[in-house]
Parts: C-alpha cells; structure tokens; sequence
C-alpha cells in the first residue's frame, strides 16, 4: 500500500509562492519557445531556401529533418547528463546550443552547411524537450503542475507563432529568420542565472539541506518544505540513480508504454507534418506564398488560444478526459480536408478558405490536445530514479516518429494524394483514441509519488484501476 499520508501531500501544498514558481515556469519554458521557432520558422523559409538553393522534395525534406535528426541524439544524451550533473545545468545547456545554432544557420553558405547548423539546433531541441518539462514538473507544486509544465507547450506554440508572422514580415530574408532565434536564446541564459536546482533531484542526490532551502524558498514555509521532503524520500531511497536497463523493468513497463505511445501518437497523426508543410500544402491549394504563410499563422495563432486554455482544463478535467474530448473533433477535420482536396483540389475562395478552416480546426484540436498533454504526461510518469533517461525514451519516441512524418509527408502528398494522406491521418487518430481510453491513465491531482506507488503496485492503467474499484 501506498506510505503516503493526506497530511504529507497537503503539507506540500500549502501556501506556495505562486509569483515565483511561475517566474521559474516562464523562465525555464523559453526553451520551449526556441523549440517552436525554429521548428515553426523552417515552414516560412523554406519559401525562400528552396528558390536559393533550387531544391527538390527530397532535399527539402533533409533540410526540415535536420533539426529532427539532431533530437533524436538529444534528448537521449540529455536524461542521462540530467540525472548526473542536474536538471538546471542542462537547461543552461539547452540555452547555449540554441544560441550557436541560430547562428551557424543565419551564416550558411550551402545547403549542406544549413542541414550541419539545423542538426545543431536539433540537439538544443531535443534536450530542451527531455529536461525543461521534467525541471518544471519537479518544481511546481502538485495543485498547478499541469498549468505550470503547460507553459512549456504555451511557449512553443508561441514560438511557433511568431515564427510565421516573423518570416511573413521578411519575405525572402530567410538567413534573419534564423538569426533572430538568438534573442529568447540569451534571456533563457540570463534567467537561469538565478533559477534554483530542482528539489527531487537534490533529494536523490542526498543533498538534503540544500532542497530543504530550495522548497522552502519556493513553498513558503519550512514545515511544508520538510514534509515534501519526507514524500520525496519514501520513493527516492527505494532505489539509486537509474540506468538504462532498469527501464525494462516489468512496474516500469506501462510508463514506457503510456509515455512513448503518447509521444509517438502526437507526431503520427500529422500533428508537425501540417506544422512544417502548411505553407507549401496551402500553395498546392491554390493560394498564393504570402497567403499560404499568413494563413498558417493565423491558425497558428488559434493554437495558442487552444493551449492557454488547455493549460486550465488539465488541472480541472484532467489530462486524459481532455484528450478525449479534443482528438475526435481532429480527426473529423482532417476528413474535411481529404474531402476538399479531392480531384483537382480546392478551386474556388470559398473552398480554399474552407480549407483554411479545416486547418486551423485541426491545429487547434490535434496539437491543442496532443501538444498541451504529452510533455506534461511524459513528465510525470516516470518514477524518480529513472524519470531522466524515461523522459529521454519518450522525447525519442516523438523525435523519431517525427522524422519518419517529416520525411514523408510530401512524398505521401505525392504518391497517394491529399485526400488519402489526410484520411490516413485521421484513421491513425482513431487508434490514438482507444490507446488514451483503454491505456492513458490520470495523473490530475496526484503528486509525482504518488504516480510512482501507482506504478510499484499494478494501478496505474485505467483498466487496473476500475477492476480494484470494483473490488477485482
């Protein structure tokens, strides 16, 4: 049975310093911002890139793979550099990669050059997906965990954002759409100056006084302080510092499932491939390149509307209820859009303008369920021990079913059409739709230990769940 007590969870809640935990929430999340610029900004220049360097499918492919390819390495060094050296040492990391990256990318002579430079950010962008939600979620306290690691997601739908309305703003001046990635590169530098280390991990780490000082400046109270440290401890001296192997564990077993499914989810139901080639499939519809840009953008502005809302509802519906009521509506938008792109495609306003629509439905609902979920879920999931190299094993998962998407998705467009990539995607949402019923259990409201004795003691999946409900 569970060791903790309703009064150690309440004690931890109590009276936290909300203005501060936000502050190292915002902080902390401006990786999340570098991620979707550049990841957002790619749509736009490519534009211009592709006129430059007269590129074809294949290598515009490459060129958006690049930063992919570069996550996938990432966020797999990233878990265990995080588990060793700190989550806020990593961050900092995130910050500085970032910050070459652009760079190396605004500078780029040739095409191979600009793949070296995007591959670059990808390393930045893949640990900035392992390390900033797990730092944020092992700060916040239980009651606003989901907002505050939402910020995360906030920020790269933001960044995203900014991206298109940047690159419509400089037309063809593709080498200052990456340059400008530098700036939120040196604010998250200067902020993390003065962010304190996250207090699970100095617990694992034994450093007990100094976590003593961190929750207390964070929660405001040195009897709350001590009393999460005492649930800290109940999971963090069952085990040392994890490795990789111990992830194959068979308690462990349904985080890896729930964690890597979801992130694997999120990228094959085309959640990035619309992100990444909206532009050029809206070019396809007949609109002309700075249409197809401010289009985009202005679904993408919806999108953030989706996700400050969806940072709320995960903390009063839950993170499961949620996906459940926002992926059935992606998938009939992305049947609409099969049917307007059938036969020669949308041929009139009112049909490219519906299509706009169906895009803006599908972002909103796709990547406002999906993207507001899957770093919070990845975050939590995980026991203590292990939560590093877990969290990198479910940031690879997207990373890697991203880069199949990417490099396809234009070949798809070509091979089987419009209308049939679209309603592939919607027949993949289907089957995302039972793996969150039957599968994705929820974690609102549960301190991270809690989620971990769940884990220890066969309850964690919904199923397990309703059958001791019923007293199976």
């Amino acid at each position: 049975m569970s060791v903790i007590t309703p009064s150690a969870t309440a004690a931890s809640e109590a009276s936290p310093r909300a203005g501060l935990v936000v502050g190292i929430a915002v902080i902390a999340a401006l990786g999340g911002l570098l991620f979707g610029y550049d990841t957002g900004v790619i749509g736009v220049a490519l534009l211009g890139i592709g006129r430059q360097f007269a590129l074809d499918d294949t290598t515009k492919q490459l060129v958006t793979g690049g930063i992919i390819f570069g996550a996938l390495i990432g966020c797999l060094a990233t878990g265990p550099f995080s588990d060793r050296l700190g989550r806020r040492r990593m961050v900092i990391f995130v910050g500085v990669l970032f910050a070459l990256g652009s760079i190396a990318s605004a500078l780029a002579p040739s095409v191979g050059w600009l793949i070296a430079a995007r591959f670059l950010l990808g390393l930045s962008a893949g640990s900035s997906t392992q390390i900033i939600p797990v730092y944020i979620a092992e700060v916040a306290p239980t009651k606003h965990r989901g907002k505050m690691v939402v910020l995360f997601q906030f920020m790269v739908v933001f960044g995203i954002t900014v991206a298109y309305f940047t690159g419509f703003a400089l037309g063809e001046h593709w080498r200052w759409m990456f340059g400008l990635g530098i700036v939120p590169a040196i604010i998250l530098l200067a902020g993390m100056a003065f962010l304190p280390e996250s207090p699970r991990w100095l617990v694992a780490e034994r450093r007990l006084d100094e976590a003593q000082k961190v929750l207390e400046r964070i929660r405001g109270s040195a009897s709350a302080a001590r009393a999460e440290i005492a649930e800290i401890e109940t999971v963090a001296e069952r085990e040392p510092t994890g490795r990789w192997k111990d992830l194959t564990k068979p308690w462990i077993r349904p985080a890896i499932v729930v964690g890597a499914g979801i992130s694997m989810f999120s990228q094959i139901t085309g959640n990035n491939a619309l992100i990444y080639y909206a532009p050029t499939i809206l070019t396809k519809a007949g609109f002309s390149d700075e249409a197809a840009v401010l289009g985009t953008g202005a679904s993408t502005v919806l999108l953030v509307v989706m996700t400050v809302i969806g940072s709320f509802l995960v903390d009063r519906v839950g993170r499961r209820r949620y996906l459940l009521w926002m992926v059935p509506g992606s998938i009939v938008a992305l049947i609409a859009m099969g049917v307007l792109f059938q036969g020669a495609g949308p041929q009139n306003d009112v049909t490219r303008w519906a299509t706009v629509g169906c895009l803006a439905a599908y972002m909103m609902l796709n990547c406002g369920s999906f993207g507001v979920c899957i770093w919070l879920i990845n975050a939590e999931v995980y026991p203590l021990f292990v939560r590093g190299k877990g969290s990198s094993l479910g940031s690879f998962s997207h990373w890697f079913f991203d880069l199949i998407v990417t490099l396809t998705t234009l070949s798809l467009v070509t091979w089987l059409g419009a209308t049939h990539t679209f309603w592939l995607y919607a027949a993949i949402s289907l089957v995302a739709l039972v793996f969150i019923y039957y599968l994705v259990p929820e974690t609102m409201g549960k301190s991270l230990e809690e989620i971990e004795h769940e884990l220890r003691e066969d309850r964690f999946y919904p199923y397990q769940q309703k059958r001791l409900a019923k007293g199976g």
